[in-house]
């Protein structure tokens, strides 16, 4: 922008001085979720009264989008957890030196052998032998042990710390209240999940210890058969503006087009004429409930076994012809992926993701906005 005279005055910024490149990231960071949520409901009205919408139709669908982590593995997220706890006592080991009588011993980096318990590991799982599931049954016990000692070791730091009033104790507590948790649990998944062969449901798992709303979420497609990141649902209506986006709770977006017709109104102050979706958005009550709202036409196949009048009501040329429109929100989303960067999400946190999804919308619908003037 500081090149371009153009950026210059599209900006308001003329021949003023640029803020720096970092100092713009802060601010952005200072957005919230719900801010960006209305100043995408604004750039929907401006595209209502420039023409290029009027919310006649309304389609979703859902992707899923990313986070930024290393794929999962249990000595991996051992080995995170030692290097967490190590970088803590680290710092911490200035502040409590003088109330240890061994410091170097209550703050001791365990890294390096945690890392030679894991290279072990990896160099076992190359190699075939008879003794191979009890040689790593033996190496994952002993990162175990080793990230217990670590939390330890973190815990009597920590206690250390309470007694401290400096601005860097108190971030090293929190930061240590932060991950002491998950760690125990990731320490307590690996036991059950290897030492003792039980199964983890995916609900429950610790993916990262960086990103903690990490899911895993099944394609059902080709290729990958998980993803990890999140599912998001988006809506859109004609003229390629994007209305709502949502973070699911779920891998799954069912019934989510009552509430979609519903922040419809809201915005439009009436409801789309056509509703579409595919099988994933419908649910037992979806049809009903549009209905009572006064929606026309809901094109959204259902699932499970049909009964003969809905393999009708399926068939008929009107349902069809709706239910086709349904298909220009794949290329939205490819469009989303590819040129807004939404395949993932550099921002970190569930509020860094809904920050990065809300740019990502907010510029695609000025574009389609810009486009149609």
């Amino acid at each position: 922008m500081a090149d371009s005279l153009v950026l210059r005055w599209f900006c308001r910024v003329y021949f003023q001085t640029v803020p720096d490149k970092s100092t713009l990231i802060r601010w952005t960071h200072t957005l919230r979720a719900e801010t960006l949520r209305a100043l995408n409901d604004r750039g929907v009205e401006l595209a209502r009264q420039a023409k290029v919408t009027q919310g006649r139709k309304l389609r979703l669908d859902a992707m899923y989008v990313q986070t930024t982590i290393h794929y999962p593995t249990d000595s991996g997220l051992l080995i995170d957890s030692v290097r967490v706890f190590s970088r803590l006592v680290k710092r911490a080991k200035p502040l409590v030196a003088e109330q240890f009588q061994h410091v170097g011993a209550a703050c001791r980096n365990r890294l390096p052998s945690a890392r030679r318990a894991a290279q072990a590991l990896h160099r076992l799982l190359r190699r075939k032998s008879e003794t191979k599931e009890q040689d790593q049954r033996a190496l994952y016990q002993k990162l175990i042990e080793t990230a217990e000692q670590m939390v330890r070791q973190t815990e009597r730091v920590v206690q250390t710390l309470q007694q401290q009033s400096e601005n860097i104790a108190k971030r090293l507590r929190e930061q240590a209240e932060r991950v002491v948790p998950l760690i125990k649990w990731v320490i307590a998944q690996t036991r059950s999940r290897v030492l003792e062969g039980q199964r983890v449901a995916s609900a429950d798992k610790v993916l990262s210890l960086f990103e903690p709303h990490t899911r895993t979420i099944p394609r059902h497609k080709g290729g990958v058969e998980v993803e990890l990141g999140r599912h998001v649902i988006l809506d859109e209506v004609e003229g390629g503006i994007v209305t709502r986006y949502q973070i699911l709770e779920h891998p799954n977006e069912h019934g989510q087009a009552v509430e979609a017709v519903s922040h419809h109104r809201q915005l439009f102050g009436r409801v789309p004429r056509l509703v579409t979706g595919d099988r994933g958005v419908h649910s037992p009550n979806t049809d009903e409930a549009l209905t009572e709202a006064r929606v026309k036409l809901v094109t959204i196949p259902a699932s499970g076994k049909l009964s003969p009048e809905r393999q009708a009501l399926e068939r008929t040329c009107r349902w069809r012809r709706g239910y086709r429109w349904r298909v220009g929100i794949e290329g939205r989303i490819a469009s989303l992926r590819r040129d807004y960067g939404l395949h993932r999400s550099s921002y970190h946190g569930p509020d860094g993701m809904e920050r990065w999804l809300g740019l990502g919308v907010k510029a695609s619908n000025l574009r389609r906005i810009a486009l149609a003037r």
